[in-house]
């Protein structure tokens, strides 16, 4: 069921989804080579409690960490231990909090040290792809505006949308409908209305769109061992467009 949000809500997910921000935009400075992902971890805990608020992720359906830390061909749902980042990786972080009993959730993939330049252009079209998505979120337009959009622009510059993840609503609960894909099927899906909130998350493969999940039973990679990139951002729709809830000024 799809639950539109009031503006009274969607000011309580803003603080979330700002607290969401500035501990990713914290662990974007901690990561250097040599920081293990267990170590983020606990950076991103400690500032969820230091801004009062509550880790989304640690006790979700069993995911043991605060934090989502996936590594080069780690697509999502990476599970931080003892690895070391080292130059030439990326790092895929998915942050979420808990504000008041509403949700925040963003992330972003950060490159460490000197990353491939295919590599790097990999991260700047799925943050692009992101910010595609996000334009078509008015009042009017159809979810289905949003997938377009962002396989549109992941293809055109040959690169394969993860098509078993997505998006999705977000407010009381951490996953709630409507389910965001970010590739076109049949249908123009739901009509885009003010107070629907949505975390758009695209994930782009440098090769294949084939994924599996490891025996983990979270960490999910793709098939062929290319990189991955991942960016996402909380977004309410209003009768004057999109609001970034996620975005900081």
């Amino acid at each position: 069921m799809i639950t539109l949000k009031s503006k009274r809500e969607i000011e309580v997910m803003r603080v979330a989804s700002r607290i969401v921000t500035e501990t990713l935009e914290e662990l974007r400075a901690a990561c250097k080579p040599g920081v293990t992902t267990r170590e983020l971890d606990r950076i991103s805990e400690e500032s969820t409690r230091r801004h009062g608020a509550q880790p989304a992720f640690k006790g979700y359906r069993g995911f043991p960490r605060a934090l989502c830390a996936s590594i080069n061909q780690e697509v999502v749902h990476g599970i931080p231990g003892e690895r070391e980042l080292k130059d030439g990786d990326i790092v895929g972080l998915d942050f979420g909090v808990i504000v008041d009993g509403y949700y925040g959730d963003a992330a972003i993939t950060v490159p460490i040290g000197q990353v491939a330049p295919e590599v790097t252009q990999l991260l700047q079209v799925t943050e692009e792809c992101l910010y595609r998505g996000i334009e078509q979120m008015l009042p009017g337009n159809h979810l289905a505006d949003i997938g377009q959009a962002i396989q549109e622009h992941a293809e055109s510059h040959g690169y394969s949308v993860v098509k078993e993840f997505g998006g999705h609503g977000i407010g009381r609960r951490l996953h709630e409908d409507p389910m965001v894909l970010n590739y076109v099927v049949d249908g123009p899906g739901i009509k885009l209305r003010p107070g629907l909130v949505l975390a758009i998350e695209p994930m782009i493969n440098l090769g294949t769109d084939f994924v599996k999940i490891l025996r983990d039973g979270w960490t999910v990679v793709t098939v062929d061992g290319k990189p991955s990139a991942h960016f996402e951002h909380t977004v309410a729709v209003t009768d004057d467009g999109p609001d970034i809830l996620s975005k900081i000024g």
